[in-house]
């Protein structure tokens, strides 16, 4: 059985969670997840550009975007991670898109889960872990995320992990052919240094005997204790 971490890259690694890079030999299982799960996850997704591979069909599509993804991870105009859950089993993706610096030193948050696994708060865990990336490797001074008002579930996860909405952008995206208004969530980095220990005590429950999963409330839900010393949470296998 192939190992589901790679020794070259960054894992960013919770209790429950572990986020890495995808290569091609996810395809399989990254296929089968957005088959299984296409109804569900496309109604929050752009229309692809017009003759663009399929990367759920075509194995070497997949191994373009696996490729494309890198090379954006080595010019820092992006960061794409796989969620992996308990047993190596990918669960969906979390990423870091359209990082900007200069003045700016900001970037936005994505996320998608297998519809099964939803509801368990794999994803608050997973997109905590990407938090803290952004802002204690990687300098960010601001964190933002973009969400269509009727997707509950995404909302959920914004408030959950301690993000600021900040108002509606309209027709800020297009999903599925059509502008849609978006409501705009964010963090600063001062932000997240008042709030880093209670989200990673609540969220990832790190310190608490506590290490199963939320249940069905698990987007909403709050558990852990605050105000206890953490360990970092990312490593470089090498």
């Amino acid at each position: 059985m192939r190992s589901w971490r790679r020794a070259d890259v960054p894992e960013l690694v919770g209790p429950r969670v572990l986020l890495r890079p995808l290569t091609v030999d996810d395809w399989e299982d990254w296929r089968d997840v957005r088959n299984r799960s296409r109804d569900w996850l496309e109604q929050w997704e752009p229309l692809p550009e017009h003759g663009s591979p399929d990367a759920v069909a075509e194995r070497e599509a997949f191994r373009a975007r696996c490729g494309a993804w890198e090379r954006q991870r080595h010019f820092d105009s992006a960061h794409g991670f796989g969620l992996f859950v308990e047993g190596g089993r990918f669960a969906g993706e979390v990423s870091l898109g359209n990082v900007q610096r200069g003045p700016f030193q900001m970037g936005y948050i994505g996320y998608w889960i297998d519809r099964p696994l939803a509801g368990r708060g794999y994803v608050p865990e997973g997109v905590v872990l990407l938090m803290q990336h952004a802002f204690e490797s990687l300098g960010l001074h601001r964190i933002e995320a973009a969400i269509v008002p009727r997707n509950a579930a995404s909302i959920r996860v914004a408030q959950k992990v301690g993000m600021r909405e900040e108002g509606l952008a309209l027709r800020f995206l297009q999903i599925r052919g059509v502008y849609e208004d978006h409501v705009r969530y964010a963090m600063t980095a001062d932000e997240w240094r008042e709030t880093r220990e209670d989200l990673m005590a609540r969220v990832l429950r790190w310190g608490t005997t506590e290490q199963g999963g939320a249940g069905d409330s698990g987007d909403t839900g709050a558990a852990g204790s605050a105000g206890r010393r953490l360990p970092r949470s990312i490593r470089r296998r090498d």
